[in-house]
């Protein structure tokens, strides 16, 4: 889940989309501007993607992780 304070909301989604692991992301309407599915080996990778990738992208104002079990 991506909290952003940009109104360039198109350009936030494709640098998320561009990030290696990222699936897909869309844009959303409520508590959160985007939700991004990524798809990777073990957490470190999920720090990469999510801390050090999506958070990096200029107008992102905060993430929220949530880890699928199956």
């Amino acid at each position: 889940m991506v909290k952003a304070n940009t109104g360039d909301a198109d350009r936030v989604k494709g640098e998320i989309e561009a990030i290696d692991g990222v699936e897909e992301a869309h844009i959303v309407a409520g508590d959160v501007d985007f939700v991004a599915r990524i798809v990777v080996d073990g957490p470190a990778q999920v720090k990469a993607v999510s801390a050090e990738g999506i958070q990096g992208i200029d107008g992102v104002e905060d993430t929220r992780t949530y880890i699928a079990m199956d």
